[in-house]
C-alpha cells in the first residue's frame, strides 16, 4: 500500500490534468442605504422574536423545576428573593482609627508562591465602616465586605477579635 500512496514522478511533455475551473460568483448587486436599512430592522425584528421565545421557554422551564422541587407551582408573578454570593470577611489589624466612622485595616495574606514554594506576604489596606467608633488601632478586627459606602469604603466592621494592649 505505500508504494500506492507515493507519486510517480511525470516524464517530460506530460501535463498534469488541470484543476477544474470555479465558476466566478458576481458581487451582489448595490443596495441603496434605505432598502439596507430595512433589512436590517426585519432581521432584528426576527432576532428580538427568537430570543422572546426562548427566554419564555427557559422560564417555563425553570417554573417547572422550581415546582418539582417545592412542591407547589408559584406565579409567574411572585417576586423570588435573590441570593447573592457570599460577603468575604478578613481579618486584619487596624492601622489607622482617626477618621469619624472609619477605620484603616491592614490585611495580610500569606500564601505559598506557585512556581517557587516561597511563603509570600502580602499586604492590603482596606477602610472599613465603624458605625458606633468602637476600634481603636492595634485591635484585630474582621470586617465583611458591603456595598460601596463612600468613594473608598467597601467594608463593614464586623467584630473586635483582640483588643489592642
Amino acid at each position: 500500500m505505500a508504494e500506492e500512496q507515493e507519486q510517480i514522478p511525470q516524464a517530460e511533455g506530460e501535463q498534469q490534468p488541470a484543476e477544474p475551473k470555479r465558476a466566478k460568483v458576481p458581487p451582489p448587486p448595490p443596495v441603496d442605504p434605505a432598502q439596507r436599512r430595512a433589512e436590517k430592522l426585519a432581521q432584528r425584528k426576527r432576532k428580538a422574536a427568537l430570543r422572546r421565545a426562548y427566554r419564555q421557554r427557559l422560564r417555563e422551564r425553570r417554573r417547572q423545576q422550581r415546582a418539582q422541587a417545592g412542591g407547589q407551582v408559584a406565579p409567574a408573578t411572585a417576586a423570588v428573593p435573590k441570593e447573592h454570593g457570599r460577603k468575604r470577611v478578613r481579618q486584619g489589624v487596624v492601622r489607622s482609627a482617626k477618621a469619624a466612622k472609619t477605620i484603616t485595616v491592614e490585611i495580610t495574606i500569606a500564601r505559598r508562591h506557585p512556581r517557587y514554594e516561597k511563603i509570600v506576604k502580602r499586604t492590603r489596606k482596606v477602610h472599613a465602616h465603624d458605625e458606633h467608633g468602637e476600634a481603636r488601632e492595634g485591635d484585630v478586627v474582621r470586617v465583611v465586605e458591603s456595598r460601596p459606602l463612600s468613594r473608598t469604603k467597601r467594608w463593614r466592621l464586623l467584630e473586635i477579635v483582640e483588643r489592642a494592649k
